[in-house]
């Protein structure tokens, strides 16, 4: 199993001052962050995509690029492309690149994204929110296939044998399906033969199992290979050096943003009740020590029927610099060989 980290650059306010992180330094401390996944042997990053206030990943294959050319062994990846508010030409030909520039490391996460503001930002009608992102995967996927297109569709001006370049080293570039909790969505992600990324930010992560299954039998009765119909998961997540010391440094933060994003979306404001739910035995939450962690990953494994990569978005919550850092060297060097070893026959 892979094992790596999720970012969105959050620039949250200091939880004693108050006052938003310099956004400059936060784009240094990141590149720190992958730095150090790469050294500790971490196997990928993924930088999000929001066009928000609170985030700086409104460019990640820019970000992306800064930071192959600063590790050597880890795989970087969008964690996701909002494909359905971009043009997948110019997102093949930026993937494309940042392959070429990391030497083979680049993939993409295609997603709907699980906010909107890119659809005004960009002139969309959210009421096509699904049709432009299947139109828009189709498309990505010929580009993939052939650098010469021919192509038409309702929501983009036809190709007609147009040549794509560049090309990217590997072939094919691994475009995985991001997934949320709607059942279409992976039942497309088996037909097409993608791999799977699910993201599993709360509840019980063995309630996927159904719709992971459909996602695998779907993809067997399309012709695809068992070996092809690979499931990763996205959660939240921090590590220390104990279970109470990532719960104080983790907990603030995770309950400010979550209770921010719920008043916008109706939901009641977050208590510390229903994070130490969501960090139990079956919670959807990785919030503990090495040894802790390292045994819900490999239960929420077995409970999907068996995944391929989990990743863990630390900056859910505003944690200093210093820790951060610490925390990843936990996940290489502690969690990661604990998991290693359990899942080698």
């Amino acid at each position: 199993m892979q094992i790596g980290i999720d970012s969105f650059v959050a620039v949250p306010p200091d939880s004693v001052t108050g006052v938003a992180l310099d956004p400059v330094q936060r784009m240094q401390d990141l590149l720190d962050e992958i730095e150090t996944a790469d050294r500790v042997g971490l196997d990928v990053f993924g930088i999000g995509e929001h066009h928000r206030r609170e985030f700086l990943d409104s460019a990640p294959a820019v970000i992306l690029a800064a930071a192959a050319a600063r590790t050597k062994r880890i795989r970087l990846t969008s964690a996701v492309t909002v494909l359905s508010a971009a043009d997948p030409v110019r997102v093949f030909q930026e993937f494309a690149t940042l392959d070429l520039i990391s030497r083979g490391r680049a993939e993409i996460v295609v997603g709907r994204g699980s906010f909107t503001e890119s659809f005004p930002l960009f002139g969309l009608d959210l009421n096509d929110y699904d049709s432009l992102f299947t139109e828009k995967l189709d498309l990505l996927l010929k580009i993939r296939e052939s650098p010469t297109v021919t192509w038409s569709g309702r929501h983009r001006p036809a190709l007609d044998a147009q040549e794509i370049y560049p090309r990217p080293l590997q072939d094919p570039l691994p475009i995985w399906i991001g997934v949320g909790g709607t059942p279409s969505s992976f039942a497309r992600a088996g037909a097409l033969g993608l791999p799977l990324m699910v993201a599993i930010i709360g509840g019980e992560p063995h309630r996927f199992r159904p719709l992971i299954d459909l996602y695998r039998q779907t993809g067997l009765r399309a012709g695809h290979s068992p070996e092809k119909l690979t499931v990763g998961v996205h959660s939240l997540g921090y590590v220390a050096d104990t279970t109470e010391e990532a719960v104080e440094e983790f907990y603030p933060g995770y309950a400010e943003m979550f209770t921010r994003i719920g008043a916008e979306r109706g939901w009641s404001p977050t208590t510390r009740a229903q994070f130490d739910a969501q960090r139990g035995p079956t919670g959807a939450l990785l919030v503990g020590d090495a040894e802790t962690i390292a045994h819900k990953i490999l239960a929420v494994n077995n409970s999907l029927g068996g995944i391929s990569r989990m990743t863990f978005q630390m900056n859910a919550a505003a944690v200093p610099r210093e820790k951060m850092l610490h925390a990843i060297e936990i996940l290489g060097e502690a969690v990661a060989p604990i998991v290693r070893k359990a899942l080698t026959p």
